[in-house]
């Protein structure tokens, strides 16, 4: 593994045990109706997005390994990656306050995301 991969797949790694308690925590709000309808639905996508795109982000880090990306690209492969599933699933809790500003976090993770996914896409066909 190359620098940067080695240290974003174990920020990755550590960051899971993070979104399992995120799901205990769910778990707990729910029991005491501490959230309202719309605060569960934004609470729950939040969550689960995280949960998928730590694992999507640890996938294409093994990818962006084998590429044929340099390793400053490789570096900002790994900072959109990161930046990108902390904006998309943080965008949702904070919709649970500010609904318009909370999807504008979430869609600019997308885009994040989308450009890590199609650099390292690059860095794979053509390099």
């Amino acid at each position: 593994m190359h620098g940067p991969v080695q240290l974003f797949t174990v920020i990755a790694l550590v960051s899971l045990p993070t979104v399992m308690y995120g799901g205990y925590a769910l778990m707990g709000l729910l029991k005491r109706g501490a959230l309202d309808d719309r605060q569960k639905g934004f609470f729950r996508a939040g969550h689960a997005h995280a949960g998928v795109l730590l694992v999507l982000a640890l996938v294409a880090l093994q990818v962006l390994d084998r590429s044929g990306l340099s390793d400053p690209l490789r570096w900002v492969v790994c900072f959109l990656l990161l930046f990108g599933v902390l904006a998309q699933s943080g965008g949702f809790f904070v919709a649970m306050l500010r609904t318009r500003v909370g999807m504008s976090i979430t869609t600019a993770g997308a885009v994040l995301l989308g450009a890590a996914m199609l650099t390292t896409a690059y860095g794979v066909a053509f390099l």
